[in-house]
């Protein structure tokens, strides 16, 4: 083939979708080890009450992005996403009530426990939100935003940089904020988006959470679109768009220029029946975990070996578990009604959206999709205990968070489907964005290109989309170089 893309998941399916979307007719092959493509996208579907729900198996929004990012509003609109003065569908809009949060027996509107804050909790919460609108605010000589999506975007300021060198408990402590509740915000914040709890979490990741989807201070942050089964949509149309080239079930374990010929990489595959199979590409995109990539590409663990500042900021994946519960009817609860995203104050867990809430079914049965990350600081024990924990502890520790808020949870429970994500997300602890921003992490080996969300160290859809796009960008500007028709 001409170019390769190992693994299907968000970036090597935009890498497709770009190379075709820019003209690229040459042969084109998309490999990928799972049995459906769309990695950490994926949604399901439940069959329940003589309906079938579908849900988010993983990421289950996407923040509309800014005219800026032409890539990712063109895919919107191929979806019909966005109508033809590029404003979003209503019907993708999350609809109102779009948030509650439980504290203290009762739902109450929003994100932040307002009900019974006192005057200094709600001092720090609006000096909180100054602090963050003046990062909003923020142009380096270059005209760049300090923080924005996609993060290549962002701002190099060394002062922005020096944040990465701190962790976010001691940034917040350091300007006085000592507000429980302002901590409980932020922690819930970087554990939802990074899998990370407050203090591992870099400074900088923290004020990029609240600032890189605000337009201009003083604004809301960009509105969200989202569907039934998450993000599932967007990685199924970038799917099709790959048509024939998609091929699953396949697993690549050795990535390397062919010795006999310097000009193609030579692929090892075996698939599920364990023959074994030789792919050549003039190409190769890797589109996969820094970890697996490692292991796949010589050249590459050569090159970070030789690194010592690649040990020292090492890739680091948190596990989350991911349930889905299919109810007879909405469990009762006392306060505000039932929202989009419904979270607990003071829960280890992220809380529940509503598989139904945007159909506006508000009534009868529906599917919620409960997320926890599994936050701890060592990652690998964490793991280990994701791994040595049955289904029947993992029902228990479900119904223990949801029951206070929902007391007759366990009668309207009619099913439950728990979904193991064992490295779900690169974490950005302390130290790692700014060694993120170095180029070698992207740095193609002769013919190797690379692109996953780990080269952001942000495990957002917009960060995957846009590695895809950057990468394949690179092969068309390598292959034209060569002389190779794109």
């Amino acid at each position: 083939v001409d170019v390769a893309i190992l693994g299907a998941g968000a970036s090597g399916l935009s890498a497709a979708w770009r190379l075709r979307r820019r003209g690229f007719d040459g042969r084109l092959a998309l490999v990928e080890l799972e049995a459906e493509a769309g990695g950490t996208a994926r949604g399901g579907e439940l069959r329940h009450a003589g309906r079938r729900y579908r849900h988010p198996l993983g990421a289950h929004y996407l923040p509309l992005p800014d005219a800026s990012n032409a890539p990712l509003r063109d895919l919107l609109a191929e979806l019909d996403a966005l109508d033809a003065a590029g404003a979003p569908r209503e019907h993708l809009l999350v609809r109102a009530p779009r948030e509650r949060i439980f504290h203290r027996g009762f739902w109450y509107p929003g994100d932040y426990p307002y009900a019974g804050a006192s005057k200094d909790d709600l001092a720090e919460l609006e000096r909180f939100e100054a602090l963050v609108g003046r990062y909003v605010a923020l142009r380096d000589g270059a005209g760049r935003r300090a923080f924005t999506l996609p993060l290549r975007a962002s701002s190099d300021d060394a002062e922005l940089l020096a944040l990465d060198r701190v962790d976010a408990e001691s940034f917040l402590a350091a300007r006085g904020f000592r507000s429980p509740r302002l901590h409980w915000l932020c922690d819930h914040a970087c554990r939802d988006d990074y899998g990370l709890g407050l203090g591992a979490t870099s400074a900088w990741a923290l004020l990029f959470y609240f600032a890189a989807r605000v337009p201009e201070e003083g604004a809301a942050s960009a509105p969200f679109l989202t569907w039934p089964d998450g993000n599932a949509p967007l990685v199924r149309h970038l799917a099709r768009a790959a048509g024939d080239a998609l091929r699953l079930g396949a697993l690549a374990f050795d990535v390397r220029t062919d010795p006999a010929d310097a000009e193609r990489v030579r692929i090892g595959l075996v698939d599920a029946e364990g023959d074994v199979t030789q792919l050549r590409a003039r190409k190769v995109i890797v589109a996969l975990p820094r970890f697996v990539a490692r292991r796949i590409v010589p050249a590459l663990a050569a090159r970070e070996g030789q690194d010592p500042e690649a040990a020292k900021d090492a890739f680091r994946y948190g596990p989350w578990v991911v349930a889905n519960l299919a109810l007879r009817d909405r469990p009762r609860g006392r306060g505000a009604p039932p929202a989009w995203d419904n979270v607990l104050y003071g829960s280890p867990s992220l809380g529940y959206v509503s598989a139904t809430h945007q159909r506006g079914r508000d009534h009868g049965p529906t599917v919620w999709t409960w997320y926890y990350a599994l936050a701890g600081a060592d990652e690998r024990a964490e793991r280990e205990r994701l791994e040595a924990a049955t289904f029947e502890d993992w029902a228990r520790v479900i119904l223990t968070d949801l029951t206070p808020a929902h007391p007759d949870l366990r009668q309207q429970l009619a099913r439950l489907e728990i979904w193991r994500w064992g490295h779900a997300m690169v974490q950005p602890r302390v130290g790692f964005l700014e060694g993120g921003r170095r180029a070698s992490r992207g740095t193609p080996l002769g013919g190797i290109h690379f692109a996953h969300s780990d080269l952001s160290g942000i495990a957002l859809f917009e960060e995957a989309f846009d590695q895809g796009v950057r990468s394949a960008d690179e092969v068309l500007v390598a292959l034209a170089a060569e002389g190779t028709p794109a």
